[in-house]
């Protein structure tokens, strides 16, 4: 019996052939992530789901785009209304749309993120910051930091790119500028603490005018009523319980009497 090579090694390439093609025509999307489509290197407009799916084989290649929340941190560069350079780090989360991911993969390419978003960032940073003082952007942080986030929103959705998260991590200013800050601070101190004093020092003016004024007043109301209340019988009744029994000895107007003997005493010689 002879044996033929030929019965054994056809259906082994046939089994290895069907592999092979079941192999290239399935595709895995990893959570989180499309799948874009070529078709011969040509960017198609199917984009394919996390999970399981087919393709043809030989013809189709799948390109995975993450559509997961990344995250950059920025040098932002800019200058303030007032002509202050300033330096700032931005944080931003971020992600690729799903279905913008042939969009981004055929305009862009993979490296979406140095072409459109970093430069859009810095951008953003710079067009609001010229709208405010040094001070401002101190003091109005948030404001400052949704105003660029708002603008920033507006550069690149219609990339696909959401922005899911702006912070300003920082404001650098020059040295010069901080110490002329410090200086204005220590200045507003002190005249706060100043107007303290001076505030408390009214306060104890005032205090003591209105104890004066009061005492005043209740000396006013008793002198008041004390003068209402002594009428002639007062008067009268006062003179009777100051004398002590004793007429007077002597009396007149243009000449002297004595009346001594009315009292048994005698008018003493003058």
């Amino acid at each position: 019996m002879r044996f033929n090579k030929k019965k054994i090694i056809i259906p082994i390439v046939i089994a290895v052939v069907l592999i092979i093609i079941i192999a290239t025509s399935v595709t895995i999307v990893p959570a989180g992530s499309s799948g874009v489509v070529l078709t011969f290197g040509k960017v198609s407009d199917r984009v394919m789901k996390e999970g399981l799916n087919f393709k043809i084989p030989f013809v189709q290649q799948t390109v995975i785009i993450s559509n997961k929340i990344q995250k950059q941190e920025v040098e932002a560069p800019a200058v303030s209304k007032d002509l202050q350079t300033v330096r700032s780090t931005i944080a931003v989360n971020y992600r690729a749309l799903s279905d913008y991911s042939a969009s981004i993969y055929k305009n862009i390419g993979e490296e979406y993120e140095s072409i459109i978003l970093l430069p859009a960032v810095q951008e953003s940073m710079k067009s609001v910051t010229a709208k405010y003082t040094a001070e401002e952007l101190i003091s109005l942080r948030a404001q400052v930091g949704e105003e660029v986030k708002e603008t920033l929103v507006q550069k690149v959705s219609e990339y696909g790119i959401s922005i899911e998260k702006f912070n300003i991590v920082n404001f650098d200013f020059s040295e010069e500028f901080n110490e002329a800050i410090e200086a204005k601070q220590v200045a507003e101190q002190n005249l706060i603490k100043t107007k303290t004093e001076q505030e408390q020092v009214i306060v104890v003016a005032n205090a003591e005018a209105e104890a004066t004024l009061t005492r005043a007043q209740a000396q006013a109301d008793a002198n008041k009523l004390l003068s209402e209340s002594i009428t002639p019988e007062v008067i009268e009744y006062l003179k009777v319980q100051k004398w002590d029994g004793k007429l007077p000895t002597v009396t007149g107007t243009g000449s002297f009497m004595d009346v001594s003997g009315l009292t048994g005493t005698k008018a003493s010689a003058d």
